[in-house]
């Protein structure tokens, strides 16, 4: 599926491809719902029927990655509230294995994410996936989501790499196709972003169900 002599710079997502996607479906469909309705003295699918038309008119922009934008609309407190479920912040399986094998092969690894810096620096906290990343780059970084094929520009220019040599993978197809559109060669989607959800059927993209399928062949065990 890859072939890694032709590789040298590993852009990977967080959220649903390095980390379990079951803490943030959990959050924002089950548990900000649940204090939302508490803090308002309604029921859960009152909440949620107040709730959601919200998520969904600004899906895929920067203000549905950003917490400051929902502690204000929402008024609450959105990191505290995370944190009251952190303890399911989990990595997938193999990707340690796998971030162990990019640095030891002289990969550059990079996490590149639309997860805000508040989010983000919770699951590092939480997560020993940060030992492992030669950079960090975060969407509110640069002031556009991934899903817009100037992000890639943007990001270019803050981490040099060459699109014919990088391989990026996201569980979000609206991504891999910003960053196709860009001309990043190598694209792989997740099948289970969510350890907790079906796998999911690809057919834009090739995908992997784990990080051992991509794992080389000659990596040691």
């Amino acid at each position: 599926m890859v072939n890694w002599d032709d590789i040298q710079n590993v852009l990977l997502d967080m959220d649903g491809t390095l980390l379990d996607l079951n803490f943030d479906n959990h959050f924002w469909q089950e548990h900000l719902p649940a204090r939302y309705a508490e803090k308002h003295g309604i029921g859960l699918t009152e909440a949620k029927s107040s709730i959601f038309p919200r998520f969904k008119k600004v899906e895929g922009t920067m203000q549905w990655y950003c917490l400051d934008y929902w502690s204000d609309e929402l008024e609450m407190d959105i990191i505290a509230l995370k944190s009251e479920v952190s303890h399911l912040i989990a990595i997938h399986p193999h990707v340690i294995d796998f971030l162990r094998t990019m640095r030891r092969t002289g990969k550059h690894i990079a996490l590149v994410t639309n997860a805000h810096q508040s989010s983000l620096a919770l699951k590092i906290k939480h997560t020993s996936i940060g030992e492992y990343l030669d950079a960090v780059i975060s969407s509110h970084d640069i002031g556009l989501p991934k899903e817009e094929p100037k992000f890639w520009l943007k990001l270019q220019q803050k981490l040099p790499f060459e699109p014919s040599s990088a391989l990026l993978i996201d569980d979000n197809i609206a991504v891999l196709q910003s960053a196709q559109t860009f001309g990043i060669a190598h694209l792989l989607a997740v099948k289970k972003p969510d350890s907790q959800r079906p796998a999911i059927d690809h057919d834009t993209f090739p995908a992997i169900h784990s990080f051992l399928d991509i794992m080389p062949l000659d990596a040691a065990s």
